[in-house]
């Protein structure tokens, strides 16, 4: 069924679409071609000649950056100069497998974790089990250690080492050289122990913290892996939208032959056969047929647009009646889609994470405490008893064990372990620490219309009679010819129907009406429904129900008229409903001070309607996602704080530009994955909740902190042995290793007040 919404929307402009995976390379590589070819690389392979058909590599050509710093670029893999993170590709492949980084750490992780156990439980209580003598027992941690420390930790030992040469001191610095130092004095201790006084002997053995480095090397792998699972969620938005569109398309060739070629083979000019129930392969005009496509995915509307001669269309839509021929304009990275995947992966890039000011405040930390150490380690050489340097040596591995960031590493992730699970009983999934952090900053919030203000999906509204027929005949009589058709309005009549029981009879003579509406003979009467022009075709006089008609447009529905035997019997009303929730949530949001904004692809009359039945002051209509995306920047540039909502691909762009991107759960993966927030149910109340347990989350992280710092700023003091002179007491690395432990502790028991502090 090829029948309009309203006539204002006929117009509406065409512009978004498509992609391939090729795109993904060009755009990677930064090229911009234009396949100006002509038929005669039809005959071509997968993976023969020069154009964007050729396969590469994955590596070939592709720019990696860190996501972290994004001025960072280079045409390999590596790690990041200034945070140590590993660099990943600009643009994913579509079909690029697991993070071999994530892979790789998974591996040392597990593999080494049943060791760093059994070290752990003999350091603790090995002395009081007895099952081997203690000298023994340093010589079965070292033996049980070493992979851990020299294996496992050895990606981290490289980046202290790079972050050392780069002069970029960060909390790999850090790791690095207090797990080293623990672990090369406990070995020296093992090996050598006539070579320290018998004060540090602990149990009848020099105490060794082998326990002490296999853990923290352990704990920080566990971490990574949280942090790589996290990151990986980034490029799936990118890959959902690269595998929006066709892998083939149907090419016209001279004689009118028709063939299935690969979509990297389609060149400008192309004449392509689109059939019903098929994507639009690129972007292109039609040239023949008549067809109601659903670009749902780019515009966010849910009724389809009929498409005739001249109209351009968008790769990756879906045609969903009619057969098309289309002349292709954009293929490869010059398609809108491909367009969008640039967009939001600038977007994602132009984002400064969290920990930008956590890397700068360590840089300091880390500088301050291998100063801290090193001065110890002087000032017990030059005035300390004998011998010196031991006690010298003890007490710096005491200072960079204490000050090692375990604390400091879980303050802010177990207070966002346990706020992510605590939102997500509540129907609201974070992504990462920043959007937890940004969510209670925000003070203007964008949201799209359909699918998140509305249902998203079109539901009758109404029927009004004319000339002596009642609403239930109005019904009827358009269900009955609208058994016939594939169109989501006709749908929806059908469904309406048929719940209120009313009997259907069998159309004849079933015709669409070149997308004006569509026809069909029941009894023997002629029956017409669809809009005005349809009914000016069939000499139809619509005056006395035109002020109803745009009285229920102005409210938003699509209107189509009924005439049977050419009289006007009435007009069918269907509109996209708001949730029931929305009006509430909206205005716990206004309570908050929040200026909330409505941005929709829909018509501009579309877009007051619903603005209006909700309060909403400042709206948007007919905005492209290259619109949404520059909203939210021009928001931002003005000092405003931008949350965006949206369910659909022509939000992603705008929900990864946005400072926190919140993402219906009901709407599509790629809205998801762009987003930092989602919310399960789609329901825009949790917006106010998440916002609630934000501000607690930041509360609590905050604390952390502070107990993280405070144990610091007591236990290094004490661990360079400032009481010595005025107590003869020093902290060995054990107990610094203990205190390391308590401040850890500490700081997962205050994060775990957060699943009760906040509701």
């Amino acid at each position: 069924m090829n029948r309009t919404r309203n006539e204002h929307d006929a117009k509406k402009p065409a512009r978004h679409g498509a992609g391939a995976p090729a795109a993904a390379r060009d755009l990677a590589h930064g090229h911009h071609h234009e396949h100006a070819h002509h038929h005669d690389r039809a005959h071509e392979q997968p993976g023969t000649g020069t154009g964007t058909g050729a396969v590469q590599s994955p590596a070939e050509g592709t720019i990696y950056t860190c996501p972290m710093h994004p001025e960072i670029r280079q045409d390999h893999p590596g790690n990041c100069p200034k945070c140590g993170m590993t660099l990943e590709p600009l643009l994913p492949e579509l079909d690029e497998g697991e993070n071999p980084e994530l892979a790789d750490f998974r591996r040392r992780f597990w593999w080494t974790l049943p060791l760093t156990g059994v070290v752990f439980v003999l350091a603790m209580s090995g002395h009081r089990l007895g099952w081997i003598d203690l000298s023994t027992q340093s010589w079965v941690e070292l033996v049980l250690s070493t992979p851990v420390v020299l294996w496992a930790g050895w990606p981290f030992f490289v980046r202290c080492f790079q972050s050392i040469v780069n002069r970029s001191p960060n909390m790999w610095t850090l790791i690095g050289i207090g797990t080293g130092a623990a672990w090369l004095y406990s070995v020296v201790a093992t090996i050598m122990p006539g070579a320290f006084p018998q004060a540090f002997a602990e149990h009848g053995r020099i105490g060794v913290y082998f326990e002490a480095a296999a853990v923290i090397i352990s704990l920080t792998l566990l971490g990574q892996l949280l942090e790589l699972k996290a990151r990986s969620q980034t490029s799936a938005a990118i890959k959902s939208l690269l595998g929006l569109a066709p892998k083939t398309a149907r090419r016209i060739g001279p004689g009118g032959i028709e063939e299935d070629v690969p979509l990297a083979h389609v060149h400008v000019g192309d004449l392509l056969r689109v059939r019903p129930g098929e994507k639009v392969p690129v972007d292109g005009v039609v040239t023949d047929g008549t067809s109601a496509v659903d670009e749902s995915m780019i515009t966010g509307e849910p009724i389809p647009t009929t498409k005739r001669v001249g109209d351009r269309v968008i790769g990756a839509t879906m045609n969903t009646s009619g057969s098309l021929v289309i002349q292709s304009e954009k293929v490869g990275s010059q398609t809108v889609l491909s367009q969008i995947v640039q967009m939001v992966a600038q977007a994602q890039r132009s984002k400064a994470p969290m920990q930008r000011l956590a890397d700068k405040v360590a840089g300091v930390f880390v500088v301050g405490v291998i100063g801290i150490a090193v001065l110890t380690f002087v000032a017990w050489v030059l005035f300390g008893p004998d011998p010196g340097w031991v006690f010298g040596l003890i007490n710096a591995v005491a200072v960079l064990i204490i000050a090692c960031p375990c604390a400091l590493g879980l303050a802010t992730p177990m207070s966002i372990m346990v706020a992510s699970g605590k939102g997500a009983s509540g129907g609201v999934l974070f992504r990462d620490a920043a959007a937890i952090e940004n969510l209670r900053k925000i003070d203007t919030l964008i949201v799209d219309k359909t699918g998140t203000l509305t249902e998203g999906r079109p539901v009758f509204e109404r029927a009004i009679g004319a000339n002596g027929f009642t609403e239930e005949d109005v019904l009827r009589l358009a269900a009955s010819v609208d058994q016939g058709s594939e169109h989501p309005l006709a749908a929806a009549i059908v469904e309406a129907a048929r719940s209120r029981g009313l009997p259907l009879d069998q159309p004849e003579n079933f015709e669409s009406s070149s997308g004006i509406g569509v026809s069909g003979t029941l009894g023997g009467r002629k029956i017409a429904i669809g809009n005005t022009a349809l009914m000016k075709a069939e000499s139809v006089a619509t005056d006395p129900l035109v002020a109803q008609a745009d009285a229920l447009r102005a409210q938003g529905a699509s209107v189509m008229y009924l005439a049977v035997d050419s009289t006007l019997a009435g007009l069918l009303a269907v509109s996209d409903p708001v949730k029931a929730t929305t009006p509430e949530a909206l205005a716990r949001l206004r309570d908050e001070g929040i200026r909330v904004v409505m941005a929709t692809g829909d018509g501009i009359a579309t877009a007051r309607a619903v603005a209006a039945k909700l309060g909403v002051d400042e709206f948007h209509g007919e905005v492209k996602p290259a619109d949404k995306l520059e909203l939210v920047s021009s928001l931002q540039q003005a000092g405003a704080v931008v949350a965006m909502a949206g369910d659909g691909i022509n939000d992603a762009p705008a929900l990864a530009k946005a400072d926190v991107g919140i993402a219906m759960g009901t709407g599509t993966d790629v809205a998801m994955n762009s987003a930092q927030v989602t919310l399960v149910k789609g329901d825009l109340r949790g917006i106010a909740r998440a916002r609630q347990l934000s501000r607690a989350t930041i509360r609590n992280m905050k604390q952390n902190l502070g107990f993280a710092f405070i144990y610091n700023a007591l236990g290094v003091p004490l661990a360079a042995g400032v009481l010595y002179p005025a107590t003869g007491l020093l902290l060995s690395p054990m107990i610094a290793a203990l205190a390391m432990s308590l401040s850890s502790a500490s700081v997962i028991a205050n994060a775990l007040r957060l699943r009760s502090a906040a509701s």
